[in-house]
């Protein structure tokens, strides 16, 4: 198949016209590509957004597909990289919990991939939405990093304090997850959430001044190792203090439907447990969530083709909390996606229901809210 796209989506940018995400200033970086090119070949491009975490993610992406041994019946593919802006990366006042959440960091991509202008759109797959665009699939999901959320202390207090539970009362913990917040109010009442936005180094930056009002920050330990800072990460928050994000940790690859050679070069770099456990983790949000962002916490383990999922639903105010645990025998997508859904029917007749429509009349109404003072200013 020859990709058939005439031009590029006007909002994306070649990989060389971004500098090396490994430093703050991203310097001059070339991708490690096959550079030679024959005539029958076909050259794949990769795209994503143009974040500091979305290049490193999308360069794992490209060396995992360049490190496929050549195809025994054709040339061997070659791929190159584009990167462009989001609504999520775009919006950086609003807290994402009013944002809806739905889309945020995928809708633009998925239009150049739909135009063929991309072959592939690398993810972080707890942003990708459980229900994608007509024509469009989960092609790859890449080997998970650990997806537990990370405490981080502000600098110069590292020895003072090393968990939670050392924070002085009222200190101000920065997150932009409601899921966190949640939880987290639940376990340590004493403590206040406060929104943070930006990409990482902002947010750090946030907590290290001296002036600024958080005590520590909860960040995706995923996104801290593969950025090189997890030498800033102070503990690791582990269920059952927090449960983690459907999918954290995982990168996923998103193709056309159709595109038959694309798909065959991701099942080729798919790693089975990562994908079990995350179809799993996502078929219970899609029937948890009805169509609205919700925030669910999980947990899950594969161990000799028995899936262990648990799921979680709690109160914005951390006052209701709803958890289950399921195993069940999952060798198979389809298995594994049964038991998520399983899941999701125990959690909201368990009384997860309630709390999620709560949940979603509190945000309608926040909504409505904030709307009317953007008018008013």
């Amino acid at each position: 198949m020859s990709r058939t796209g005439s031009k590029r989506h006007p909002n994306l940018k070649r990989f060389d016209e971004f500098r090396h995400p490994s430093s703050h200033l991203l310097s001059s970086f070339l991708p490690t590509m096959a550079m030679t090119e024959d005539a029958t070949s076909r050259k794949y491009v990769l795209a994503s957004r143009a974040s500091q975490l979305a290049q490193i993610q999308t360069n794992m992406a490209l060396a995992a597909l360049e490190a496929l041994p050549p195809p025994s019946d054709s040339p061997k593919p070659t791929f190159t990289t584009s990167f462009m802006a989001t609504a999520g990366d775009k919006n950086q006042s609003q807290a994402l919990f009013l944002m809806g959440g739905k889309a945020l960091w995928t809708k633009e991509l998925e239009v150049a991939l739909k135009e063929r202008d991309v072959d592939m759109l690398v993810h972080s797959l707890k942003d990708v939405p459980t229900v994608l665009p007509d024509g469009c699939i989960i092609g790859a999901i890449m080997e998970r990093e650990d997806p537990v959320d990370s405490l981080i202390i502000k600098k110069g207090k590292e020895d003072a304090w090393k968990t939670l539970d050392d924070l002085p009362a009222g200190s101000v913990v920065g997150t932009s997850s409601v899921r966190r917040v949640a939880q987290l109010k639940r376990n340590f009442p004493k403590l206040k959430f406060l929104d943070v936005r930006g990409n990482l180094n902002t947010r750090l930056a946030k907590l290290d001044a001296e002036d600024g009002p958080y005590a520590a920050l909860i960040l995706a330990k995923s996104g801290m190792v593969r950025l090189g800072m997890g030498h800033r990460i102070t503990a690791d928050l582990t269920p059952p203090t927090l449960f983690h994000a459907v999918s954290q940790g995982a990168l996923a690859i998103e193709i056309r439907g159709d595109d038959t050679e694309a798909l065959k070069l991701c099942e080729a770099i798919t790693h089975k447990e990562t994908q079990i456990r995350c179809l799993a983790e996502r078929a219970c949000l899609r029937v948890l969530e009805g169509g609205c962002s919700v925030p669910v916490g999980v947990n899950s383990t594969f161990e000799n083709n028995a899936l262990t999922l648990t799921g979680c639903v709690t109160s914005l105010d951390g006052s209701e909390h709803v958890e289950h645990t399921l195993k069940e025998p999952a060798s198979s997508v389809v298995e594994a996606e049964a038991v998520g859904e399983q899941l999701a029917k125990i959690l909201v007749a368990s009384g997860a229901g309630k709390i999620l429509d709560d949940i979603n009349l509190d945000r309608e109404k926040r909504t409505k809210e904030a709307e009317k003072a953007e008018k008013e200013k």
